[in-house]
């Protein structure tokens, strides 16, 4: 058992010294910058992206976040478009949610509250009852879309920067 743990501390002290070595970037070198997709909604709005595509990550959306940049916000992918129903469960801020479909803007919920039940049957459904067949779903800041102009049936495309 020694033996081992004794091989464990040693593989781990190799293990940091090259990652701490991996972290030392040479003056000419630049260290690469994440590139974010970005929405564009009509012609000026632009929202940079964090990306949910995998169950999980849907799942999980915007859970626990107490904040986020205003020219930010979260994308939902549903490729091949999917009827979906959104709720804030342990949703810590008020959100927009922005439901799109073909390019565009079909519903818009906008302020839309957290949810402070420990129960998630507590919790509002977006919208409530049938859900909308969409192919994204975008949530910012609760206001963004009152404060930049943004609204149903408004074009949506997205990019890479």
């Amino acid at each position: 058992m020694k033996e081992s743990s004794g091989r464990t501390r040693k593989l781990l002290a190799r293990v940091s010294v090259l990652f701490f070595a991996s972290l030392t970037v040479s003056p000419q070198v630049q260290p690469a910058e994440a590139k974010f997709p970005v929405a564009r909604i009509g012609q000026s709005n632009l929202i940079k992206l964090e990306v949910a595509q995998t169950p999980d990550q849907i799942m999980r959306g915007l859970m626990f976040r107490t904040s986020m940049p205003e020219d930010a916000g979260m994308v939902f992918l549903f490729h091949p478009p999917q009827t979906v129903n959104f709720w804030m469960y342990h949703t810590l801020m008020p959100l927009d949610m922005l439901f799109i479909k073909d390019g565009k803007i079909i519903k818009l919920f906008q302020a839309v509250p957290p949810c402070k039940s420990e129960n998630p049957s507590d919790c509002a459904h977006y919208p409530d009852g049938p859900g909308l067949e969409v192919s994204e779903v975008i949530e910012v800041n609760s206001g963004y879309a009152q404060r930049h102009g943004v609204k149903e049936g408004d074009q949506v495309s997205f990019e890479l920067p």
